[in-house]
């Protein structure tokens, strides 16, 4: 049993509440349950009740069992001195006030329907299930299903923007110097977005500003910082580099910040830190104004042209300085595009406009739903159970819910735990 589901019963009356009556047999009749309070203090703030005979005014607090009253030392702290009501699972205490007059206990148990604490209990039995109710999340209605990804879906950018905003604090609400250190982070992925981070992070972003008119000059400012150009290797085109980082270094009295260690190993050639930090640098370098072309457009096909870069001439035959390789074209794909577009591009959207007063929730639903899905263990093991992820809207909402709330056990925070343990809505 958890404290949660007591809550639950209590603020959605899931009870019989025609027969309640306290541990000392006086009849409750709940006008108002009161206001859920998620901090601090009383779980429910000003509950209007009907004990016996006499009108009630004030808090309820809930526990499994009323010693737990004591086991929080809720007799010491004046905030419980308000309550009018111990909701519990089970009575195996009194409870007193500072005054020795009873608390009024209702062992909410005893008028739970059946049928709901049986969905409760099938819900929440493990049996090495990957979620509560793998067994169940075919059969949920396709509506709730579908109004409940979208929700989870901004509940998303909502925790993606505290990044964002966090970024905005350190830069003094510098817009386009927070939307290249997210753009480098996604750049370099999971396995080298911290590295790639630290080092948009070093750069003021006027110096980038300054040196992207250069496409090898600004080839060489993100190198350079990132500490791919400490080695002496005899290529023109990395003794250019060096000399072209060495005047910038000197020039702008660029600060010697060690980026973070970044990763080569087990990573695909496309992948590895030279080829993406060269794209992005021609990406800064095709587009002057690359976040004003950004907040201006929202079709994803123009999206797609604005992202559509390749490397510089020297990375067509080359994926690392000193090897040489087969000569071929290293564009962004469509698929780097869209973990750009769902990591970056929406998540940034979302923050500016919210922080303008704008409303663009159509907008960003519009291109979240015509980008692919993602693919990845999450998605695999729900299509799994219902063929549900085709668009990055609802990839996104099923790795929100499988986070936050599957893997938290917050079922009864959830749509689909709260139609499987309550089927039938009054």
């Amino acid at each position: 049993m958890q404290e949660d589901f007591i809550h639950y019963i209590w603020k959605h009356k899931k009870f019989q509440s025609n027969h309640l009556k306290t541990t000392n047999g006086d009849a409750v009749v709940a006008a108002s349950v009161g206001q859920h309070n998620f901090n601090s203090g009383p779980d429910f703030f000003n509950a209007q009740l009907k004990i016996g005979e006499q009108l009630w005014a004030g808090n309820v607090e809930i526990h499994i069992k009323s010693s737990d009253w004591f086991l929080h030392n809720h007799e010491t702290d004046k905030a419980y001195d308000n309550v009018i009501l111990h909701v519990v699972w089970e009575h195996d205490t009194e409870i007193l006030r500072k005054n020795n007059t009873p608390i009024p206990t209702l062992q909410i148990k005893d008028f739970v329907v059946k049928d709901l604490l049986d969905n409760y209990e099938k819900l929440f039995s493990k049996n090495g299930k990957w979620i509560n109710c793998e067994h169940d999340f075919a059969s949920v209605d396709d509506f709730l299903l579908t109004n409940w990804l979208e929700r989870l879906y901004f509940e998303r950018l909502e925790r993606k923007s505290e990044a964002i905003q966090k970024l905005l604090k350190e830069t003094k609400n510098d817009w386009e110097a927070v939307f290249f250190m997210m753009l480098a982070k996604n750049f370099g992925l999971k396995v080298n977005g911290e590295s790639f981070l630290s080092i948009a992070q070093s750069i003021d972003f006027s110096i980038l500003r300054k040196t992207q008119s250069n496409p090898q000059a600004l080839e060489a400012l993100l190198f350079g910082q990132a500490g791919l150009l400490e080695q002496d290797f005899e290529i023109a085109y990395y003794q250019d580099l060096v000399k072209d980082y060495q005047f910038l270094k000197q020039k702008f009295q660029l600060e010697n910040k060690q980026a973070l260690p970044m990763q080569f190993f087990r990573l695909r050639p496309p992948n590895f830190p030279t080829i993406r930090l060269s794209q992005l640098a021609r990406l800064y370098h095709t587009h002057q104004n690359l976040f004003s072309k950004v907040m201006e457009t929202d079709n994803l096909e123009d999206l797609y042209q604005l992202f559509s870069v390749e490397t510089s001439s020297f990375w067509k035959t080359h994926y690392t300085f000193q090897k040489k390789s087969k000569a071929s074209t290293k564009t962004l794909t469509k698929s780097f595009m869209d973990l750009l577009l769902i990591n970056t591009i929406l998540p940034i959207k979302f923050c500016y406009s919210k922080q303008n007063g704008q409303e663009i929730d159509e907008g960003i639903l519009k291109l979240a739903t015509a980008i692919s899905s993602e693919k990845n263990s999450i998605i695999d093991a729900f299509n799994n159970l219902k063929k549900i992820s085709k668009s990055s809207l609802q990839s996104q909402a099923l790795i929100q819910l499988k986070t936050e709330y599957c893997t938290k056990n917050k079922c009864l925070q959830c749509a689909v735990g709260n139609k499987l343990i309550n089927p039938i809505t009054p």
